[in-house]
This record gives C-alpha cells, structure tokens and sequence, in this order.
C-alpha cells in the first residue's frame, strides 16, 4: 500500500511516502526549488518521492493533507470578525488567498496528480504531528505533546498512544500560544519569524533572565502549562505584517532594529531572549510534568515546531519523570508530511506493523557517476580517490591543518538539521574556528554557536548526557547538553554548551569513520558540524548546488561520496 503525507500552503511544504507503513522517502520543497521556507505546491518534492519508490501518482493509495482547510478557515474567519475593523487587512489577504487556493486542497490535488477524490484524505494538523512523533518512536506506548504556533484551532495539544492508535485528551487554542508567543519575542529583538526562532535561542546564553516577571505581567500560566495571553499586547490575531501591538512596545520598549541583529548582541535584547527562554521552558516543563501525571508514561513523544527548542527538550528529559523523549527530527510543519501518512496507515487503517525512525537520512542521493558528471559539466577541478579509507585520511588531513571542508555524502537529511550528510565540518579544538565559518563561510552573525559531531559511544564522554546511546533525541541534534571537555572550544557555546549530534556507524558508516579517524589523528572524537548552505539559501541538494556553494564561500576543500575531492 502506498501513502503520500502532504504538507503546503503555509511554511515549509514537504512529501512523504510511506509504503505498507515503512518511510520510503520524505522531502522539503525547498531542497529542490531553492525557495528558502518554500510553502507553495510541493510537485517537486512529490515527483522525488515517486520516484524513489519506483511508482506513479496513479499506484498511490491515499493521499493525506496534514490538516483541515475548512477548519483553519473557520478559525480565520472568527478571528478577523471578532477583531473588526483592525483585521480587516486579513480578512482582504485571507479572502484572496483562501477563495482562490488554500480552500480547495481536494481539487488541486485531483487536478495536479490526476486522482480520484477518494484516495484524498485530511487529517487534524496536531493529529499529525501528533502521528509524526509517536508512530516514528520506539515506544510501544507514550504520552504526546504537540506545540507550536497554530493548527487549525489547536496550539498545543496533550495526549496518549498505546499500539496504533493516539488519543488526544486536552488541547489549547488560538489565539493562546506558547509557539506564538516565542515567535513575538522573536520579532521583538529583530529576528523573522518563522525563521529566526532558532536564533533567538541561541542569543539567549548571552543575557540573563531579568525579565521573566514583566513577560509574565502580559499572560497567566497554569499549574497544567495552560497559557492564557493579554491580547491586548499583541496583533498577530488581527495584522497581516505585525506580531507586536503598539501596548506591548509602550511595555517592552522599541523592536530590535534587525540590521542591528546582524551584528550587534544588544544586551537588553539579550536579556529579553534569555527571558522569553525561561518563560518556554518553564510552561513545557509543566506540560510535561502534567502529562505525566494524568498517563503514567516513562516515555514522551514530542512534536511541533516548538519541540525544535532543544535547550527545552534537554531540560524536559532532566526535570520531569520521563526516562525517555522522542522528538521528529521535522518537528515542524515539514513533519505533518510524514504524521498525515503514518496517521493513515496506523489509527485510519488499523494496521498493527509499526516504523522507527532509526535515523533521518530520507532525501535524495547521486551515484559517483553522477557526481563526476556534474562535476565534469561545471568545470570543477578535482581528484577522484577510489579507497575510502584514503578518502577519509585526507579529510581528516584538510581538517587536523585547520580547514574547513563540505561535507556531501548520501540521502539528504529529513528536517532543518544538517547530520553529516550535507554538512561543513571543521577542527572543534581550534577556537577561531567558529569564527572563520560565521564570518567567512555561512556569512551569518556572529553570536551563532556550531554543533559537534561525536561518535554515539563516546557522546556522554565529552557531554553530560548520560547513556546517550538510548536517546534518539541526540541522533537528530534535538539535546543542548554541557561541554565536558575543555578541548573543544569552537563547538562550545557561551554558557559551556552544545547541541550535540550522536554519529551511529550503522545508520552513516562514511561520517561515523570520519569522526573516528579525526579522533585518532586529534585525540578528540568529535568535529564541528554546520549546515551545508549560506546564509538565507536552503541546503544544497544537487553535486551541483554544493559546488556552488563551495566556491562562493571560504571552505577549503569539498568532499563528495567519499571519492571526489574538489579544490578551488
């Protein structure tokens, strides 16, 4: 049985095809069409996904829409109503863009597919993430809980799963939201939202928590993590281009300009990022708490894109009961591609035969051969190495002499984290390399922390995380944990951090070996690992796009398939 997971029309649009209940492939638009946070009709993601299963449009089964077009345009609806005339700037948008696309799912994908309307299904959003989390997991059973900006009406959603099937049991609404409140803080210090939340956590070690209780004069928390806003602070319900109203400046004071985000730290907006941190992190630590309480649960599965806040997962696995948390690597909307599918297969259908998302290697890959003829039409200039092992010894020769390399290996890697396979790696003992990579390579400011690569075995040597082999939240670069080692310094945040990635060798012999020859050659088994683009651009896909990409930065070498090493 063949399931297509679909997810478009707000951010991050993305395929996923599962097969008799087994991940084929899954893929962001944007890999392919180069649009950064691509959210329009993701053919080109679809036609990848096909193709790797060896089958047409015509062979699929079902395919699910990761939520509920009449529902959200509901929630539209009365939101713009009740805030009129200050939304009516939205209702204008929301009537051009709903009448005409955003309403009509089941057409367009009968138009662009050539279906018949009832293979076309429509799941909950957070029933999807909920889906994306849980039937990915290794548990047989597990508390769930979804967070993020919005679905349809839900922005956070509590519940339990046993064998196939998840119950939700308790959920939050719009306008009330722990994603939405993070993403107006974002905007607040100068950051996009939708695309500098993560930056806003990683300015946070920079400040300190000064202004927990002026956040908390503008909403209620709950005892349960319930969260309750003073909408008169913000504009998000009723502002097509503002989060911010104009009380919530009277309040905080003036937005961050954002060409000063660029450069300058800015130390009260620091201290309000480390802030609006603590705030989060305190309402999902008594979610949790909660959720544990009312199931009994040993095991958490998380999902959304707030559960992308891996300075708050850690601190979740730490201050509450669970033993053990899964997060979706695409926690966020990217991930209700792959929830719709499994949601499909498992709860829709009632079949028993479960999947583990053991690793998030799902995007596309190129032969050697079609490496070289890339390479060969672009004019590179390169060595072919046919032993690995030779490949890596050079690698690691670039690297112990203080270069900085692409890395392009494999199937690209499903969410927004780079995992060694479309990665730029440098030495983590030489602390200017962040640095050199911020200023030289990604072009990106300069606060920017970079995350290690460790071997799996020896993660909780250099990071307190003990046991790490068990938490599947590490594969993924989903844990901030402290640095144990004073060795490493490039890859040491301010406050003695690092979002660590744990290398399996069964899941990516080619990297794995990597780290390990590094490790013999440095003493130390881990090595700086940033995503394979520039600033603003997707990662590269193509041997084409990681040329590119290399030549217009200052790494050093790129080394493609373990074979073909490129120099300028």
């Amino acid at each position: 049985m063949n399931i297509l997971g679909l997810s478009f029309f707000y951010h991050d649009s993305a395929a996923a095809l599962v097969q008799d209940g087994v991940l084929i492939a899954a893929a962001e638009e944007e890999r392919f069409s180069r649009i950064k946070h691509d959210h329009g009709f993701p053919m080109l993601a679809i036609e990848f996904c096909l193709k790797r299963a060896g089958i047409k449009a015509q062979d699929l089964d079902y395919v699910v829409f990761y939520e509920k077009p009449f529902v959200k345009f509901e929630r539209i609806l009365v939101s713009t109503f009740s805030t009129f005339p200050k939304s009516w700037k939205v209702f204008r948008e929301s009537m051009l863009t709903w009448l005409t696309d955003k309403l009509w799912i089941k057409a367009l994908l009968k138009e662009k597919l050539k279906l018949d309307p009832k293979k076309i299904v429509f799941a909950d959003h957070h029933m999807s993430h909920a889906a994306a989390a849980y039937f990915c997991s290794p548990f047989p059973e597990a508390a769930v809980l979804t967070v993020d900006g919005a679905g349809e009406w839900s922005t956070s959603t509590m519940g339990h799963a046993k064998g196939n099937h998840i119950a939700i049991k308790k959920e939050m609404r719009f306008p009330h939201s722990i994603g939405l409140l993070y993403s107006a803080f974002t905007a607040f210090c100068g950051f996009e939202v939708n695309e500098g939340e993560y930056k806003l956590m990683g300015m946070a070690p920079y400040g300190k928590p000064k202004y927990v209780d002026k956040i908390k004069e503008v909403i209620k928390i709950g005892d349960d993590g319930s969260l309750w806003h003073d909408m008169s602070y913000f504009s998000y319900h009723y502002s097509p281009d503002s989060t911010l109203s104009p009380k919530f400046l009277e309040k905080f004071g003036p937005a961050r300009d954002p060409k000063r985000a660029d450069v300058h730290l800015d130390e009260y907006y620091a201290d309000m990022a480390a802030s609006i941190q603590a705030v989060t992190e305190e309402i999902l630590i008594k979610m949790a708490n909660h959720l544990h309480k009312e199931t009994g649960s040993k095991y958490l599965c998380m999902a959304g894109g707030v559960a992308l806040n891996c300075v708050a997962n850690t601190k979740i696995l730490n201050q509450t009961p669970f033993e053990q948390i899964y997060v979706h690597p695409a926690a966020g909307d990217d991930g209700g591609a792959v929830g719709a599918a499994m949601w499909c297969w498992n709860q829709m259908l009632g079949n028993t035969k479960r999947f583990v998302m053991e690793h998030a290697y799902w995007g596309s890959d190129y032969t050697d051969a079609e490496c070289e003829q890339h390479l060969k039409k672009i004019g590179a200039k390169y060595e072919v190495i046919e032993n690995r092992d030779k490949a890596l010894d050079r690698t690691v020769d670039y690297l112990m002499k203080g270069s900085v390399c692409g890395w392009y290996n494999g199937r690209f890697e499903w969410g927004p984290r780079a995992l060694g396979n479309r990665s730029i790696i440098g030495d983590p003992r030489r602390a200017e390399m962040k640095d050199i990579i911020n200023a030289k390579i990604k072009f990106r400011e300069a606060f920017r922390p970079f995350a290690p690569s460790v071997l799996m075995e020896k993660a909780s040597e250099y990071f307190d995380l003990p046991n790490a082999e068990k938490h599947y939240p590490a594969r993924f670069m989903l844990y901030v944990c402290d640095v144990k080692s004073k060795q490493m310094p490039a890859i040491t945040h301010v406050d003695n951090s690092g979002r660590l990635q744990g290398v399996v060798k069964e899941y990516n012999p080619d990297y794995y070996g990597l780290i390990k020859k590094f490790g013999e050659a440095s003493g130390v088994d881990c090595i700086v690992n940033t995503s394979f683009n520039l600033k603003g651009e997707p990662i590269v896909e193509t041997p084409t796009n990681a040329f590119n990409t290399f030549m217009r930065s200052g790494m050093d070498a790129l080394i493609m398939n373990t074979k073909f090493v490129v120099t300028k």
